[in-house]
């Protein structure tokens, strides 16, 4: 009997040691795995160069010639009328297959040249991505635009985002400018990132691109600022990187520069613009930018003709669209010396990204 209780008790004390083995294993894998994400963190200094691609155009704007200037969040390609999305309330973490990824792309590239602007400011450009199969979008667009010199900046480049279950993966992503006039030394300048350790190893890394455009005859310059603003904050991220963006779009007037940002803001540029599409309950809700700490004649560019983007909660293609979540967050913030022809925003009906392309025209004062 005595024997057997031994045995017991050696059974128990050896399952207990495997038990707390496995607790340990699991424990140096975790502190690993954030070991590793914290070293491969990315962390660019505050300003450093863009990267440069396609055509080398060597010639400048004129000041009688009208411009236009398209803005688009493209959504990696990945994010058509097919797609919900896990953020947003919805189930899907991948949301198309390669076939739909290069469908959505090749629909992108198609309305790029339809529109043929001047200026393109794209948004959630991937690299190398799990989620859009690894493609290289960047490549594949400045390819398709050879006229077209390039800018681009990071701000989304984590190894591996470890949530949900199927985990998001590899993500490489940035903003993309396309101009059919010389880029004057494009930078990337950081945003304020909202998020502490260990939620920001696994975050977007927001940024200003900001592209210099030779102005004929002049030593000013159009200043082009490419932006992707915070949107899964509880508001204050949003703040403190307008704040950055206002202050540098003062400072570039005030040394009597063009000045144009556009992209998405992840906010409502207007009061009438919010009240054009509701917010409706338990949906993602978007900013409210407070557009009067901006001194007098900034000019706040929208059309709501049509929404810039709707919720990714459930698919687009089988839903009632009358009573769709929308949005717009979308547009551009103009400097006082340049002279707005007419925004358009494109309604594509979401096919092949979650936002509308919006379209500017514009001339120098």
């Amino acid at each position: 009997m005595a024997k057997k209780e031994k045995k017991k008790r050696s059974f128990f004390g050896k399952l207990i040691r495997f038990i707390l083995f496995l607790i340990l294993i699991l424990v140096l894998l975790v502190c690993g795995f954030f070991g590793f994400l914290t070293v491969k963190e990315y962390k660019p200094a505050d300003i450093v160069p863009a990267e440069t691609k396609g055509a080398s155009a060597e010639n400048e704007i004129a000041v009688s010639d009208e411009q236009t200037i398209m803005s688009w969040n493209i959504g990696y390609g990945a994010l058509g009328d097919n797609a919900d999305f896990f953020m947003d309330g919805g189930t899907s973490v991948m949301t198309a297959d390669a076939v739909r990824l290069a469908e959505n792309l090749e629909n992108i590239r198609y309305e790029i040249n339809l529109v043929s602007p001047d200026f393109a400011l794209l948004q959630e450009v991937d690299t190398g991505s799990s989620r859009s199969h690894f493609a290289d979008e960047q490549a594949d667009i400045v390819n398709e635009f050879q006229q077209y010199e390039s800018a681009f900046g990071y701000n989304f480049k984590v190894p591996f985002v470890p949530y949900p279950w199927p985990p998001i993966g590899t993500v490489n992503s940035g903003i993309l400018t396309l101009s059919d006039t010389t880029i004057n030394d494009p930078v990337r300048v950081a945003l304020p990132c909202p998020f502490e350790w260990p939620v920001r190893l696994a975050n977007l890394k927001r940024c200003l691109l900001v592209s210099r455009i030779p102005i004929l005859d002049s030593e000013k310059e159009l200043v082009l600022i490419n932006l992707h603003l915070e949107a899964y904050d509880s508001g204050e991220g949003k703040t403190a990187q307008t704040k950055v963006l206002k202050d540098f779009m003062e400072q570039e007037l005030a040394k009597g520069n063009y000045v144009i940002a556009g992209g998405d803001f992840n906010q409502s540029l207007s009061e009438e613009d919010r009240l054009k599409y509701p917010q409706q309950e338990g949906k993602w809700a978007a900013g409210v930018m407070d557009t009067e700490q901006f001194s007098a004649g900034w000019q706040f560019i929208t059309d709501n003709s049509a929404p810039t983007c709707r919720s990714l909660d459930q698919s687009y293609k089988d839903a009632d669209k009358s009573t769709f979540q929308y949005y717009m967050i979308d547009g551009f913030i103009v400097s006082p010396n340049i002279q707005v022809n007419s925004v358009e925003t494109q309604d594509l009906d979401f096919v092949s990204s979650d936002h509308n392309p919006v379209v500017m025209k514009f001339k120098l004062k």
